[in-house]
């Protein structure tokens, strides 16, 4: 039988222990998922473990890091999946309330809440967030096809994004599915109302200084 290249087994290795990571912090919460915890779900030995992370920290940051990686993905193949025209608003926002309330999300929830009272964790945690705050709005921009240079459309888009984080903090206790679908669509529904408003205010504004000139 032909062995798998060593190179090829160390990533596969980083992968289980990454993904063990996530399963653990949305599982079992921040307190649990230790470096001995997490090497045991992944079938790894702890000391293969602190080869790849010498550290918890480096473990959970690097798996912040998989987990949005992993999401950005997702989100470009659901992308081609979408339908244009009517209905596109309305499959984009339930797009993004579904990451929030997705084992990602509440993983990397049980990290923020811990690096809110740890200094240290906090200084690796706060750029990270900073960078995904910033590709998961851009991604939503792309989808919804809207102008982000105009601020208005840029607050909406920010709106439906704190939203959603919003309802994926009250999806952690209970399970508030059947709200959260109306919400969608209600939202969505003034979502795609105020950007059609905006994108035909914004035309308009073009051709009458056009018309100036």
């Amino acid at each position: 039988m032909k062995r798998e290249p060593k190179q090829d087994r160390s990533r596969a290795t980083r992968r289980h222990l990454l993904e063990a990571t996530i399963d653990c912090l949305a599982e079992h919460g921040w307190a649990a998922t230790t470096v001995a915890v997490v090497a045991a779900r992944a079938g790894v030995s702890r000391g293969a473990t602190q080869h790849h992370f010498p550290t918890r920290e480096d473990l959970i940051t690097a798996a912040l890091e998989y987990m949005f990686d992993a999401r950005m993905d997702d989100a470009r193949r659901s992308a081609r999946e979408l339908p244009d025209g009517e209905g596109r608003t309305e499959a984009v926002v339930a797009q993004l309330f579904e990451y929030y309330t997705g084992t990602l999300f509440k993983a990397a929830l049980q990290v923020w809440t811990a690096a809110a009272a740890d200094s240290e964790l906090r200084d690796r945690i706060v750029p990270l967030e900073e960078r995904f705050g910033r590709v998961a709005h851009r991604t939503a921009v792309e989808q919804l096809g809207v102008d982000d240079s105009d601020p208005a459309s840029h607050r909406l888009v920010q709106a439906t994004l704190d939203l959603a984080r919003g309802l994926g903090l009250a999806d952690l206790l209970t399970d508030d599915s059947r709200r959260r679908t109306e919400i969608v669509r209600q939202w969505a529904a003034e979502l795609d109302d105020s950007l059609s408003r905006h994108r035909a205010a914004s035309g308009a504004g073009a051709q009458s200084s056009a018309g100036a000139r």
